[in-house]
């Protein structure tokens, strides 16, 4: 199947934008394909507004996202894989969805959970896992 990732990140996109937010997106710069302009890049991530008004001719294809936006007063094409995209959230309150930094990481990562737990012996329903708390999103500068 294909990945969920480009739906999902075009549903959030719309969602935050029908009400009235900023989409903001945070690509990891070090991924392959990513073309960004190298100054704003801080720690390896960077953080973009997609809002129609900060950029021009937004495509959020299947296999990348694209766009032209002004950095320093001078105008760029914007390249993002959307394999490179680990969040979209509404600037304005952080609500938006994660997404995991390598997509086949992180279905390796649930294949061999799903293999352990199968091997693993059963324990009358007592969950011995340390609790997590709910998930959130913090605003990168």
């Amino acid at each position: 199947m294909t990945s969920n990732r480009p739906y999902l990140l075009r549903a959030i996109y719309d969602w935050i934008s029908d009400n009235g937010l900023t989409p903001y997106v945070l690509v990891d710069a070090g991924q392959p394909g990513v073309k960004v302009p190298a100054h704003v890049v801080k720690n390896g991530q960077v953080v973009l507004n997609l809002a129609m008004r900060a950029v021009a001719n937004l495509d959020l294809g299947n296999d990348r996202i694209a766009f032209q936006a002004r950095f320093s007063g001078v105008s760029q094409n914007i390249v993002i894989p959307v394999a490179a995209v680990l969040a979209l959230y509404a600037q304005e309150n952080g609500q938006g969805m994660m997404f995991p930094a390598d997509e086949n990481d992180a279905a390796a990562a649930a294949m061999e959970g799903a293999d352990e737990a199968a091997d693993a012996p059963a324990t009358g329903g007592d969950d011995d896992r340390p609790k997590r708390g709910a998930p959130h999103l913090r605003v990168v500068k």
